[in-house]
């Protein structure tokens, strides 16, 4: 009975504490990773607007680079190939080749593909998060807790300094895509520069798809 005794409190006195310490730790890591993201998402919510250049590197979607301009969850991106307009609801693809115009109400996975951004409306909910630092940025994991959701996984590369993202990397359908981003700076933007206008594509076939 003493020996039994004994142990019980070795196992106070060592392996709880042992395990409190590395609960802590994780809770630690979890929020640090969340205050990353959520200063990272700061410096994208100016809310005039802001504008940046990228470049997606993407075996599922293909290789392109192009401008964004972000404004709240509207944006508007520009490619050699397309030009995407985003109200926050309805979004407009012009592509160039055909001179047709796809009309439709995107997924939340959708729209990451096209906007490196919207990060900044998804991670808050849904996601495991960790960080580590590498050399002078952040490294944060986003981790899917639903195994059907169409985003399993994505990291999101932080400017120590800056809090400015600048990679974006996530898995689709069991395929990467990096994004890379420049050049971010606030701006102020007009509300209309996020809806199609058909007056300026005149000849272009309208295919609504909602």
């Amino acid at each position: 009975m003493i020996a039994f005794m004994n142990k019980v409190r070795w196992m106070v006195k060592i392996i709880l504490p042992f395990y409190l310490l590395t609960f802590l730790s994780l809770s630690v890591c979890a929020e640090s990773a969340k205050s990353i993201l959520d200063k990272a998402a700061a410096t994208v919510s100016n809310p005039n607007g802001v504008q940046a250049n990228f470049e997606m590197r993407s075996k599922q979607f293909g290789n392109t680079t192009g401008s964004i301009s972000i404004k709240g969850k509207k944006f508007h991106a520009s490619t050699p190939q397309a030009i995407i307009w985003f109200d926050g609801k309805t979004q407009w693809t012009y592509m160039k080749q055909n001179d047709e115009v796809n009309v439709s109400n995107p997924t939340e996975e959708e729209l990451q593909a096209i906007n490196p951004y919207n990060f900044i409306n998804i991670y808050k909910k849904g996601f495991k998060l960790s960080s580590k630092k590498v050399n002078n940025s952040y490294e944060v994991h986003l981790k899917a807790t639903d195994k059907k959701r169409k985003i399993q996984e994505m990291y999101i590369i932080v400017d120590q300094n800056s809090y400015r993202p600048t990679h974006v990397k996530m898995q689709q359908n069991g395929k990467w895509s990096v994004l890379l981003i420049s050049g971010l700076k606030a701006t102020n933007l007009s509300d209309g520069l996020f809806q199609f206008n058909a007056k300026d594509f005149p000849q272009a076939e309208i295919i609504d798809l909602r």
